[in-house]
């Protein structure tokens, strides 16, 4: 069972340092120590704070109701810039916090800011660089993967699910949303079968599954939210965060996420497309092509797949 973090363990965290600032997100990741369920001892946490959205639905209630001081910062002629301070809210909160607690070294590494390097992968280095590396990875690092798909943790968020081994996925919100903004949604589908890996695991075999994910997950934010068809960005990310496959859903009009790069996230909609160019027998095109991406210096990739682009005539 999950440990149930409230006030009193979050005033027992011991700041180490920051490892990330994002102006953009309103964002900052710091590096501390929490205490372990159960036992006297701490253990190393990233906790990322994030300012919370403010809601078009109270519009009507910031002047003069939610709004507590000002102060003047500049004006000149029709433009006026100012601080502003807003009364404390329970239905509207500040920030939204996540926490990865305990912490591992590759956690960190994660988390950190990082420089990035645009990498092509070949066929031939994927299957000499990459597999090996996605295979290498322990089935502990997506036991909350599982935790979810057993049924062992937020049962209570599916919004959907289609039982199937080898072509289903469960439906929920993803931990980045705040579950209350629409403007931000944002879901994930996770399938079933374990052995789609990645985006380069994917054939023609897999067409009926996201086909379906693109179908439910437009159905199920209409029918939950309002928003019409057409009002969601799907795609899959390559390298992803976690190898178990999944499909990021997120509200078309939520811009400048960094999870949104080029050459990262590659729409739902052109994978269906390239699959469905594929012949029946061979390879997928996923399979065939090189993809080009942007690895950061902390990712586990990041020294062989640089080193490698010197046996490659791109430049």
């Amino acid at each position: 069972m999950a440990v149930a973090y409230d006030l009193a363990i979050l005033q027992e965290f011991r700041f180490e340092r920051v490892l990330n600032e994002d102006p953009i997100t309103h964002a900052l990741t710091i590096l501390g120590t929490l205490p372990v369920e159960g036992k006297s001892e701490h253990a190393q946490a990233i906790v990322r704070i994030e300012k919370t959205a403010l809601i078009g639905d109270q519009a009507d209630q910031l002047f003069p109701g939610q709004l507590k001081d000002s102060k003047l910062i500049d004006s000149t002629d029709i433009y006026t810039w100012l601080l502003g301070w807003l009364e404390p809210s329970k239905d509207r909160p500040d920030v939204k916090i996540n926490i990865v607690h305990p912490a591992t070294e590759v956690h960190i590494r994660k988390y950190s800011k990082q420089e990035f390097v645009i990498v092509h992968e070949t066929p031939a280095l994927f299957e000499r660089i990459v597999k090996p590396y996605i295979t290498a990875f322990p089935p502990s690092r997506t036991q909350w993967v599982e935790n979810i798909l057993n049924g062992v943790s937020e049962v209570e968020k599916v919004l959907y699910q289609d039982p199937s081994p080898d072509s289903g996925y469960l439906l929920l919100p993803d931990m980045k949303w705040d579950l209350t903004t629409i403007s931000s949604l944002y879901l994930v589908a996770i399938a079933f079968n374990r052995g789609i890996r990645s985006l380069r695991d994917l054939n023609k075999t897999h067409l009926p599954m996201l086909k379906s994910i693109r179908r439910e997950a437009a159905r199920v934010v209409k029918e939950r939210w309002g928003l019409d068809y057409g009002s969601l960005r799907m795609f899959i990310h390559y390298q992803p965060s976690y190898y178990h496959f999944h499909v990021h859903i997120v509200n078309v009009n939520y811009q400048g996420l960094p999870g949104m790069t080029a050459g990262q996230a590659h729409l739902l909609d052109d994978i269906i497309s390239l699959i469905e160019c594929d012949p029946v027998d061979g390879p997928s095109v996923l399979q065939r092509m090189t993809l080009t991406y942007a690895l950061g210096e902390q990712h586990g990739l990041y020294e062989p797949m640089k080193a490698a682009q010197r046996e490659l005539d791109f430049y």
